[in-house]
């Protein structure tokens, strides 16, 4: 892959109107400086105010669920549109202003150099700026990942996350909610697909703090991947 690899920057977003149009306006003015040809992909996610409105103002393409499917669902919705619409790569973040553009070139560059097939930016390598709580919520999700799967990374739960082409063609995922989060890893694992972290840095503001996975939405996201898990050994 080269420069001139095409880029997929995929943003789920479920009533983010107040933040979505910044976080475009800052991916588009940090990757055009780069000179990449990329596309900004939005998920509205069923959202009940303005966000595929303040999306498409600021220069996104913008793919609506009419109900609120969930992250995992508009995830998939989003990278589905990447690997049809032939992009090398692709990207997904947050759509609450948690993750630094530049943090987003890092994990393209590498994946340009062919670094893996899945690619997470991970907050805990260095989890400056991250509160107690959510340092424990992401490791406890990232050991039921290991126990549940074999599968050792550091962040599980990110949403930064860079998916190669074959990444694209082959990485699928049946749950909709936040435990999509480990199944894609699973799923990388099964598809014998190389995954890397590498560190990121998340940036919480009084708006990012109210959004995402709380420690109490841990639980259902742990009972849903055992049974996952569960139902697949004994043949779904």
């Amino acid at each position: 892959m080269h420069k001139n690899s095409t880029i997929a920057i995929v943003i789920p977003a479920y009533n983010e109107g107040v933040a979505i149009k910044e976080v475009i306006k800052k991916l588009r003015e940090t990757l055009a400086k780069r000179k990449l040809n990329f596309e900004i992909i939005v998920v509205d996610d069923g959202s009940k105010d303005n966000t595929a409105e303040q999306a498409r103002e600021a220069g996104a393409h913008v793919i609506q669920h009419i109900l609120n499917a969930g992250t995992g669902a508009a995830t998939a919705t989003g990278l589905y549109y990447a690997q049809q619409n032939q992009f090398d790569i692709a990207a997904t973040l947050d759509a609450d202003g948690q993750h630094d553009p530049e943090d987003v070139i890092t994990g393209i560059k590498l994946m340009l150099f062919k670094e893996g097939d899945l690619l997470i930016g991970s907050r805990l390598i260095n989890s400056e700026g991250m509160s107690k709580v959510k340092i424990l919520g992401n490791k406890g999700l990232s050991f039921i990942t290991y126990m549940l799967f074999g599968i050792s990374v550091t962040d599980s739960q990110s949403g930064l996350r860079i998916f190669s082409r074959n990444a694209l063609d082959h990485l699928k995922w049946r749950t909709n909610g936040f435990e999509f989060c480990s199944e894609m890893l699973w799923r990388a694992k099964q598809k014998g697909m190389v995954i890397k972290e590498y560190p990121i840095k998340a940036i919480y503001t009084d708006y990012s703090k109210g959004k995402g996975q709380n420690n109490w939405n841990a639980v259902n996201i742990i009972k849903s991947l055992i049974q996952r898990r569960v139902m697949e050994l004994f043949g779904e």
